[in-house]
């Protein structure tokens, strides 16, 4: 396996597919960096070097007790990049991994990056507050930290055979090879780990994170997204981040990276070649 040892010792786990200009994907949650496989063989195969990595805590990389936060999660993503040494990257960061790119630009700045893009992101802010009255109510957080010290086992097949590819709406197509998927990477991550990240992810401010980009970015969301709602999310991140392109899937859920592959994929490539 191909691991990196961060200063604080912790050890990640990354996949480095193909060569060519270097793509970085950052994976939401509960999930590893086998949430980007299909993007990863797509993108490979027509020429760009593909690196994942699972965030602390998740999939293959070891559970430490502290540093489950965007900060770190963003300084860990900088140890990645700047070990491998890439340069011209494009970061392509999905829900939680979205906001851990947000916060790599905001903390790290632009010097290695070319490209970014953010898919059913969680940026700018997912708690409702008296400056974000769009977002999500804090008991909307509070059942899933409730559901994950109850059985998280089940809450993730809860989650991936409901809202998270859109499998309880009229007509889905959602194989039970997706939801299995879901589920098995989920169980890998660490119960505390996962625990800690449900506030990272729908806690932080990425507002200023977001003001600091000045690439071409792709802002992309589903609008039937029942995860990280498409209003205070994705809208509002297209109109703080300068000069980006917003593209937005009819009826797409918050997984549309498995349930919309094919599109996003073609998507992606159009832009990391513009």
């Amino acid at each position: 396996m191909s691991t990196l040892t961060t200063q604080d010792g912790t050890v990640l786990y990354y996949k480095d597919w193909g060569s060519g200009p270097p793509v970085v994907f950052s994976h939401g949650w509960p999930l590893n960096a086998d949430s980007w496989e299909a993007q990863m063989l797509f993108l490979a195969d027509a020429g760009y070097r593909c690196v994942a990595h699972d965030r602390r805590g998740h999939g293959r990389s070891s559970q430490p007790w502290s540093g489950n936060d965007m900060d770190t999660y963003a300084d860990d993503l900088k140890e990645l990049i700047e070990a491998l040494d890439l340069k011209g990257v494009a970061l392509i960061g999905f829900s939680a991994g979205g906001g851990e790119v947000a916060r790599y630009i905001g903390r790290h700045g632009m010097r290695r990056v070319a490209k970014a893009a953010l898919i059913s992101a969680v940026p700018p802010l997912m708690l409702k507050t008296a400056g974000n009255p769009g977002g999500l109510p804090v008991e909307t957080f509070d059942a899933i930290r409730h559901g994950a010290l109850r059985d998280r086992s089940q809450l993730y097949k809860d989650l991936a055979a409901g809202p998270f590819f859109g499998a309880n709406r009229p007509g889905a197509k959602v194989s039970q090879g997706m939801i299995d998927s879901f589920w098995l990477q989920g169980m890998q991550a660490g119960h505390r780990n996962t625990f800690e990240c449900i506030k990272a992810f729908s806690e932080t401010d990425f507002t200023e994170d977001l003001k600091q980009f000045d690439v071409p970015t792709l802002i992309l969301h589903g609008d039937d997204d029942q995860i990280v709602p498409i209003g205070a999310a994705a809208l509002r991140s297209s109109a703080l981040v300068p000069h980006a392109t917003l593209k937005i899937y009819s009826g797409a859920p918050h997984g549309l990276a498995y349930t919309h592959k094919d599109q996003l994929n073609s998507d992606l490539l159009e832009f990391l070649q513009t």
